[in-house]
């Protein structure tokens, strides 16, 4: 349908439909005529898609097979999300010459920003109109485009890494504040503002994050946002790993959600295969991805009470976190990065007695989230630090691609695992937690509901649990189940393939999204036949809400920041990649 309402508005443009795994609209468009498509679906359309979800860009010069679609070099790819249709689209710009150029859409999506400097910063595509385009992820003095298909992806093909004593000096010197550098002001006819260096390295920043204020007095006049320093190149190993082998990898991106980052990944290559995972497995996985949304939010909730001045809860909700990786450990053998769902199912079964190390958890915790509410929650200090600080409205969270908790403080009902279900959800019962006032506070008791929420899940996950395998027999479930290997020489062969070099996926792209304890995350993975990704991108919720932070924080105190960032729930292994 979307299809014939673009072809019916623009009867001029030739729109080539693409059909991917996924089965998201996905259509062709001249980059000529790529802003206005934009245009008219963000605004003029009716049920109009108002989120830039995502935006990418694949180097298209070394793919072995094409999918059915136009010859490009490089190709831009813009995801659109509408929350009233439940619908997204696809739109992608093909892109010729070694370094083409697209225009900035900046001015109609505001979190464009980011995406197009990112775009530039890794595959060298020029964003013509972008208000201040430079790198984003890597230093100012790297040379090259990482992304691109000729930048090497291994350390051992590049020279070694040295440092003289000069170049530290010329390094040090691009960490002094240019306010014009990043599109500030130095002052007004009667003000002249202060410049002040937050991080990269401050606890209040939860991470190497640099934030470069401008302060008028007290009060925050503006902020520049300066990440990358995490930046440790996820989507170009993706590239040199199989498809099964990268897992592991996955567990770094969000570091405090451990399974939850798995999921994502696991789906979108078992849509890109066509693999039916059984019920048990599909149980199994969103049990521990509901343990992990618990173990998250203790995090957040620890060190956003260290960040606002209470000391103690942190200790209690460590505690509690660590009742949840025995759990963990006693099924996985991993704690904080498990690594141990697998395309097709789980590295293995539950184990004996786990059912018992779940249903005492059970029994302990709800009583320990009524204490953290009735001690801090309704606390009348952490009320006055948070209330009214830091506020999105509903069009201000869709607009910056929010998603997760902090969208549904505004009061926006979207939550995936009701809107789009995946791995079973639909079969259980669980309320949406939502607020309306979007501020620091509103994301606060959104997040304490959610844990009381995933336990109601876990709960009935641990009494329910389906029979059955734990792996698909499919022959694209990697690795097989060990026994078949000893019964005929195909699983035999098909063991090998999967352990050493890797098993093949079929040509195509696909992108499944979940809903993580930060909120929407996927994988978009594009496979052009081979054993490894030909490009994985990854679409993690960080990266947007960061990006509202100058927004969120103008006018207000460098204490209302950093309670604005203790609430937002951000992790900037999520936001470099």
């Amino acid at each position: 349908m979307i299809v014939e309402e673009l072809k019916s508005k623009f009867p001029n443009i030739d729109f080539i439909v693409q059909s991917t795994r996924d089965e998201i609209p996905t259509i062709w468009v001249e980059s000529e005529h790529a802003r206005n498509v934009l245009a008219y679906l963000k605004s003029e359309i009716q049920a109009p898609y108002p989120m830039l979800y995502d935006l990418c860009a694949i180097d298209e010069r070394a793919r072995r097979k094409r999918a059915d679609q136009p010859k490009s070099d490089f190709t831009a790819v813009y995801h659109l999300l509408s929350l009233e249709r439940n619908s997204d689209i696809r739109l992608k710009v093909p892109l010729q010459g070694d370094y083409p150029s697209i225009q900035t859409v900046t001015d109609i999506w505001p979190n464009a920003d980011w995406y197009e400097r990112e775009i530039w910063d890794m595959f060298g595509i020029n964003v013509k109109d972008h208000p201040c385009l430079r790198r984003i992820l890597m230093p100012s003095y790297w040379e090259g485009h990482p992304l691109r298909k000729e930048h090497p992806a291994r350390a051992t093909e590049m020279p070694p890494y040295v440092l003289p004593d000069i170049r530290q000096e010329e390094e040090e010197l691009q960490l002094k504040i240019d306010p014009e550098r990043f599109g500030l002001k130095r002052g007004t006819d009667d003000t002249d503002y202060m410049f002040l260096n937050l991080g990269p390295h401050h606890t209040g920043t939860h991470g190497l994050l640099r934030i470069i204020l401008q302060l008028d007095g007290e009060q925050i006049a503006n902020s520049v946002i300066d990440i990358g320093w995490h930046h440790r190149g996820a989507e170009k190993m993706a590239e040199r790993q199989t498809f099964h082998t990268y897992i592991p990898y996955t567990d770094r991106i969000d570091y405090l959600a451990g399974v939850q980052n798995n999921l994502p990944y696991v789906l979108s290559v078992e849509k890109l295969a066509g693999i039916d995972v059984p019920e048990r497995a599909q149980v199994i996985r969103l049990m521990l991805c509901e343990l992990f949304r618990i173990a998250n939010h203790l995090v957040w909730f620890g060190t956003f009470c260290t960040d606002l001045g209470a000391m103690s809860p942190v200790f209690f909700t460590f505690n509690d976190r660590e009742r949840i990786f025995d759990i963990i450990e006693a099924i996985c053998g991993g704690r904080m990065h498990p690594s141990w769902f697998r395309i097709g199912g789980v590295a293995t079964d539950l184990p004996d007695g786990w059912k018992t190390l779940i249903d005492d958890f059970l029994g302990y915790f709800p009583a320990r989230i009524d204490e953290y509410e009735g001690m801090l929650v309704k606390n009348s200090i952490f009320k006055q630090r948070t209330k009214g600080v830091g506020v999105y409205t509903k069009e201000s969270a869709i607009g910056w691609g929010v998603t997760g908790p902090n969208l549904r403080s505004t009061g926006v009902d979207w939550d995936l695992r009701k809107k789009r279900p995946y791995s079973m959800y639909e079969r259980f019962d669980f309320e949406v937690p939502l607020a309306d006032e979007g501020d620091s506070y509103a994301r606060t008791i959104v997040r304490i509901e959610e844990m009381r929420q995933s336990l109601k899940i876990i709960t009935q996950a641990s009494a329910n649990m389906p029979e059955g395998p734990y792996k698909s027999e499919s022959p694209l479930a990697m690795p097989p189940e060990k026994p078949r290997t000893m019964e005929d020489i195909e699983t035999l062969i098909n063991h090998f393939l999967s352990v050493s070099w890797g098993q093949p996926m079929p040509i195509g792209e696909a992108m499944v999204s979940t809903e993580a304890p930060k909120g929407n995350n996927g994988y978009y993975i594009t496979s052009d036949g081979s054993s490894y990704a030909y490009r994985c991108h990854i679409r993690t919720p960080s990266f947007p809400h960061l990006q509202t932070l100058p927004m969120l924080a103008r006018g207000l105190l460098i204490s209302d920041l950093i309670a604005i960032l203790g609430s937002m729930d951000y992790v900037m292994g999520d936001v470099d990649r």
